[in-house]
């Protein structure tokens, strides 16, 4: 018999709802993003996104079993994004799918936000245990040994923002617009990337850590010695800070494939995983670097990079396969590191 999985996330900005079966199949998938809700402030408002998630999930979700002409008994069991992330929507998420859970008497399955970013590439691509994973979006930027569902080794984090933040922070220095990250990348294709000589932080360090502020800070230090932020200088910043970015991930993946192939002699698959694996500059890198290092690089589509419904319900079929579901009194976490979940699992 098939297995169907709801799988819902609400850990931030995005309300989405999918349903994916274990054919490899996604039955349906809605997203509502909350882009206008926060424009006006230059970034996501907890209290905003919160009330925003609490307004559309249980719409949403409907919508989404309508989508499938599914009912309700007709599921595997209920996935939802529990945690990393801001915990007023977290919460929306979690009581909503113990509620249908626990009416139709249904498997819980509490999935690490990092989770489905991390599994979402073996819906899409062919690709296999264990793999080197980029896992970079607004709130994370780790180098990951994923070895199976819930088995997971951290070689290297940033020890400060992560590359989503900063793309965030610097758009909104540069006044270029709200949601600050794609504004950034459009307008650094116009620009000049040797414009400004900012800094690489960690570039050539024995370890394999990321550090964000200092470039960011960098960028400050320009921005506020201009008379006048004129269009050119814009474009220019944006190109020049995006390709410190590009250049910093693109050393510390260089020293994570060497620790990786010593770990996995054998193993072949580079994955990149969250919202910043959208940036164009980003995947051309990696792909630059896989086939330096005889690698194969898979990214999911651009759609499945971003917050989505989908890598919740397929993360929650993968760990539903492996009889790792939830108890109805588990805590959403507004902190919830890969690490724990291993341990968890064991």
């Amino acid at each position: 018999m098939t297995k169907i999985v709801l799988g819902i996330e609400s850990s931030c900005d995005e309300t989405a709802c999918a349903l994916v079966n274990d054919r490899r199949e996604v039955l349906a998938s809605v997203v509502w993003s909350q882009y206008d809700e926060h424009r006006r402030f230059g970034g996501v408002v907890p209290e905003i996104a919160a009330r925003a998630h609490l307004e559309k999930c249980d719409v949403l979700i409907q919508e989404c079993m309508n989508q499938a002409g599914i009912k309700f008994s007709d599921l595997s069991g209920v996935a939802v994004a529990a945690g990393p992330g801001l915990i007023g929507g977290v919460l929306v998420g979690v009581m909503s799918a113990k509620a249908i859970a626990f009416c139709h008497n249904l498997p819980f399955i509490a999935v690490n936000h990092l989770e489905g970013h991390a599994l979402t590439a073996m819906l899409t691509n062919d690709v296999e245990f264990p793999y080197l994973l980029l896992l970079t979006s607004g709130g994370h930027c780790q180098l990951l040994e994923v070895m199976g569902v819930g088995k997971y080794k951290k070689l290297g984090a940033t020890i400060d923002d992560s590359a989503g933040e900063a793309f965030d922070k610097v758009a909104k220095m540069l006044d270029i617009g709200y949601p600050g990250g794609p504004n950034l990348e459009k307008r650094a294709v116009l620009g000049n990337p040797k414009a400004f000589q900012l800094p690489i932080p960690m570039k050539g360090r024995d370890n394999c850590d990321f550090s964000f502020s200092g470039l960011k800070t960098a960028v400050r230090v320009i921005v506020d010695k201009q008379s006048k932020i004129t269009e050119t200088f814009q474009n220019d910043m944006c190109a020049s800070f995006q390709y410190a970015v590009v250049e910093q991930m693109r050393d510390r993946l260089n020293h994570a494939i060497r620790l990786f192939k010593k770990d996995f002699p054998n193993a072949k698959d580079l994955v990149v995983g969250g919202g910043v694996a959208a940036n164009t500059a980003v995947r051309q890198m990696l792909e630059d670097v896989a086939q330096k290092h005889q690698m194969n690089f898979s990214a999911p589509p651009v759609r499945l990079c971003t917050d989505n419904g989908v890598m919740i319900a397929w993360a929650g079929l993968q760990r539903l396969n492996a009889g790792l579901t939830d108890a109805f009194d588990f805590k959403a976490r507004p902190r919830w590191p890969l690490e724990e979940l291993a341990q968890k699992d064991k």
